[in-house]
């Protein structure tokens, strides 16, 4: 199988299950305990926090770490929302669902909601931000990078004019960390998001970067880890892990970020000589390892099981949502006509495949998309779009 959905998850890197093991198994204590095995464990998650922090430009201690990104963003949105008076939110169109469904979750409890426009390429107008009320505004969310398109958004002009008002900013980083340099201090950004298992670390942690500056609800009490913020005894094994794969990240970023981009090219390469095909959010800034695209004519999530027939695991949109059975979110809202958003599949890079890999993609989609589209709605290959 040739795995290219790097942006739903990503293999764990064998150095850093080798940093994790001893802690799997010989350093089992509580790091909040006061003995020498807890004092270890204790040493083993501090460490960790100066790796994550490095790898944003942040400091250890506004590093809480969480399960993953989800609950990052939910920590992040809830904990702001419930440490203040209900008000107005601004939050970006094209939003992975770990922060729109915390945002539907805050409407019936007073909360209201700004949807941020994006253009035909994904990227959110300052425009509309610099237009909302600045004394209902209570806090603004916009992703850093896009888990479907890749497009990366400039927040720059939006936590200037933010930061002008007092209104607290918060990012969802989740799939830019590792792969473009985020600095967390020079973002401007009050708090963000950070998943380990998009970095080659385990699946089951994450964190939230918070500024010191800014005040939040905690979602789990009880002990008092994570500053208060988020109770609970650390899953140490897993945090370590989440740091080694942000040291190695930190060390690796240029080496990765060069052969992820040379792979998305040579994949757009191929796609623009195929008939029908479409690359979605071209024109603008994306991450080095996506490319989300269409075929005329043909159903994404189809595709996407018609080629793992052939050997390669992709995506037809965000791993959150997969199996819908609706055009993605993301690119009606950047005003893509239905009906070519529903054939969209995503073929997300990591640093372990290779130019050969995507040669040999593009020629089983080429083999997938020759079928004829069958005539009637009763007619098998179930691809093509009906």
């Amino acid at each position: 199988m040739i795995y290219f959905d790097h942006n739903a998850t990503t293999p764990l890197d064998e150095r850093v299950l080798d940093a994790m093991a001893p802690y799997l198994s010989a350093f089992y204590g509580n790091p909040s305990s006061l003995y020498r095995m807890g004092r270890v464990c204790r040493g083993a998650v501090d460490t960790a926090r100066e790796q994550v922090a490095a790898l944003v430009g942040a400091h250890p201690s506004e590093i809480v770490f969480t399960s993953g990104g989800t609950e990052a963003n939910n920590l992040a949105l809830k904990g702001l929302a419930f440490s203040r008076e209900p008000g107005l939110i601004a939050a970006g169109a094209t939003e992975h669902p770990s922060v729109l469904e915390p945002l539907e979750f805050l409407k019936p409890r007073g909360w209201r909601v700004a949807t941020i426009p994006v253009n035909r390429d994904g990227v959110a107008d300052p425009s509309f931000v610099e237009s909302l009320p600045v004394g209902d505004l209570r806090f603004v969310t916009l992703m850093m990078a896009n888990n479907e398109t890749g497009v990366i958004q400039d927040i720059a002009p939006i936590v200037g004019l933010l930061r002008e008002r007092g209104v607290v900013f918060h990012c969802d980083a989740v799939q830019a960390a590792g792969k473009v340099p985020v600095d967390f201090k020079a973002s401007g950004a009050h708090a963000m998001s950070l998943s380990g298992h998009k970095i080659y670390g385990p699946k089951g942690v994450g964190a939230l970067i918070l500024d010191k500056t800014v005040t939040i609800e905690p979602l789990l009490h009880g002990g008092g880890q994570e500053q208060g913020l988020r109770g609970g005894t650390e899953n140490v094994a897993a945090i370590v892990g989440f740091g080694k794969a942000a040291e190695l990240a930190l060390s690796e970023l240029a080496e990765r970020q060069a052969h992820l981009l040379g792979l998305r090219k040579r994949l757009e390469a191929g796609l623009k000589a195929m008939p029908g095909a479409t690359l979605f959010a071209e024109h603008v800034e994306r991450l080095p390892n996506t490319v989300q695209f269409g075929v005329a004519g043909y159903d994404g999530e189809a595709l996407v099981m018609s080629l793992d027939r052939q050997g390669f695991a992709l995506s037809s949109g965000s791993a959150c949502a997969s199996g819908a059975g609706e055009p993605s979110p993301v690119l009606i809202a950047m005003g893509v006509d239905p009906v070519i958003a529903k054939s969209a599949i995503r073929a997300s890079f990591g640093k372990g495949n290779t130019e050969a890999e995507a040669d040999r993609f593009l020629e089983a989609l080429k083999k997938v998309v020759r079928v004829p589209i069958p005539e009637s709605r009763g007619a098998t290959p179930a691809m093509p779009i009906v």
